[in-house]
């Protein structure tokens, strides 16, 4: 399990790189990691990116931090994390600096990436549809490495502090939810409601409705230094003052709040309105074989004939549906595996592909740099005064001397490199990934259509529902690839 969070550094690269990599914090600085770049000499190496790019926002990098519940990881494998998740999440373009630190009860990686990318010059984008890609890729690699991932609410993730204390029963939010509700059932009006509260221990404040300086009541459990808000955004409706008022005054009207739909009319009599309460879990809004068959084990389907009707009208259709997807459930699952095997290699494809651009990439970072700062060594040589070329161009120089080192320890020689040749097979793999993410996408996709197909026939040829709801015979292996539904 991982808690993430970013945020954007405008002037002091070098004092953030220099923090994350604190040898005391790092084993010695055992537990750092770079691309495109080097701890010592990040901030040129970003200076280099950001000089190319044509956006002018103030953002120089940015400052990622993927935290993990304490004792479920060592350090060595959250930095193996830090690195992937790095790597997946800037697709080789971007210069990162990746530290883990174990100064904490828990491990954390500090991962460090320039704001310009250094293939195609362009600023990163970093929305809030792009922090929710974050947290997706970093949940993904949690289950990848077996660990447990944050499950956010219907409403809004969850603070890291606050799930690990609801894990072991300590949450003072999802307490005090509990009181509140507890207080509502049994009060008989809003000022027996804040007598029930306070004799809990809580301090209540900003009661008094209508209160034009008070628009919350705010609850302070004993030992909480700062109130909490009756809000929806802390729990959800219900809980401002004039909400609990009234869930004291109308508990019917708080009861249920499902919605309703018409109840289908199966006989060819005059249709008729049939209003019927189905919780909105339960409504089915595919009209495809592909969708999921509805559970009627609930206590709403008991005790409604009528409801129990239309949900086994529904499950007949789906499961009819999904069973004439295919000559027989034999061929069935032989499609699913064909598909499963077409996304098992085109993962496994994309993969190795994803390791060589990494390489590619830092090959070509290395090239342009060598080529753009080549002019300044050679003046740099030529200078009358060497010391003070050195001061007015130190960035270039440093530049060159780390592109220069870095192509020769690739086995190449830097006066012989052509930047163009490399870009143009950067440019060919980055179709080529193109490619293979839509084949991935495709072939899963269409095996879990599939996969969902042949669960939709077992459950319901084996546990499934007559007209009237009672449940049918087993029908053995041979009879259920050798039918087909009666349509």
């Amino acid at each position: 399990m991982a808690y993430t969070r970013i945020h954007a550094i405008k002037s002091t690269v070098t004092k953030a790189v220099a923090y994350i990599c604190n040898p005391d914090k790092t084993e010695q600085q055992l537990l750092v990691d770079s691309f495109g770049c080097s701890p010592e000499t990040a901030k040129h190496d970003f200076d280099y990116a950001l000089s190319r790019t044509k956006q002018s926002d103030k953002n120089q990098a940015y400052h990622l931090i993927q935290s993990f519940a304490k004792g479920e990881v060592s350090h060595e494998e959250a930095h193996r994390i830090g690195i992937e998740l790095a790597d997946k999440l800037l697709g080789g373009k971007y210069s990162y600096v990746v530290a883990t630190h174990t100064d904490k009860g828990h491990p954390h990686n500090h991962i460090i990436f320039c704001a310009a990318d250094n293939i195609d010059h362009k600023k990163y984008n970093a929305c809030k549809k792009i922090y929710y890609h974050i947290r997706q890729l970093s949940d993904e690699l949690c289950k990848e490495h077996n660990l447990s991932v944050i499950i956010p609410n219907s409403r809004k993730g969850k603070k890291y502090v606050e799930w690990k204390a609801e894990q072991e029963n300590l949450s003072w939010k999802k307490r005090l939810r509990e009181d509140i509700d507890e207080c509502i059932k049994i009060a008989k009006s809003y000022e027996d409601f804040l007598r029930l509260i306070k004799e809990k221990g809580y301090t209540v404040t900003g009661e008094k409705i209508g209160d034009p300086h008070s628009k919350y009541i705010k609850f302070t459990a004993p030992g909480q230094e700062r109130p909490v808000r009756g809000s929806f955004r802390n729990f959800g409706a219900g809980y401002t003052k004039e909400e609990i008022k009234d869930r004291i005054e109308n508990p019917e009207k708080w009861q249920n709040k499902e919605e309703t739909v018409q109840e289908p009319n199966t006989t060819e009599a005059p249709k008729q309105k049939s209003r019927i309460k189905i919780p909105k879990k339960d409504i089915v809004t595919k009209t495809s074989a592909s969708r999921t068959l509805i559970d009627t084990s609930g206590d709403k389907f008991k005790n409604s004939p009528g409801l129990q009707h239309w949900a086994s009208v529904k499950n007949l259709k789906t499961a009819a549906a999904s069973y004439a997807a295919a000559d027989n459930l034999s061929e069935l699952q032989k499609q699913i595996d064909i598909k499963t095997s077409e996304a098992k290699s085109a993962r496994t494809e994309l993969v190795e592909l994803e390791h060589q651009m990494k390489k590619v990439s830092e090959l070509l970072l290395y090239a342009e740099q060598y080529r753009d700062n080549k002019t300044f060594q050679e003046k740099y040589k030529k200078s009358k005064d060497p010391d003070r070329y050195l001061r007015m161009h130190e960035t270039q120089l440093i530049l060159y001397d780390g592109a220069e080192r870095m192509l020769r320890k690739m086995g190449l020689d830097p006066k012989s490199v052509d930047t163009a040749e490399i870009r143009a097979d950067f440019e060919a793999m980055q179709k080529q990934k193109t490619a293979l993410e839509n084949k991935f996408k495709n072939s899963e996709k269409e095996a879990k259509s599939l996969q969902q197909k042949l669960s939709n026939v077992d459950q319901y040829v084996e546990y499934g529902h007559s007209r009237d709801n009672t449940p049918i015979s087993k029908v053995s292996n041979e009879q259920k690839n050798d039918r087909k539904p009666n349509r």
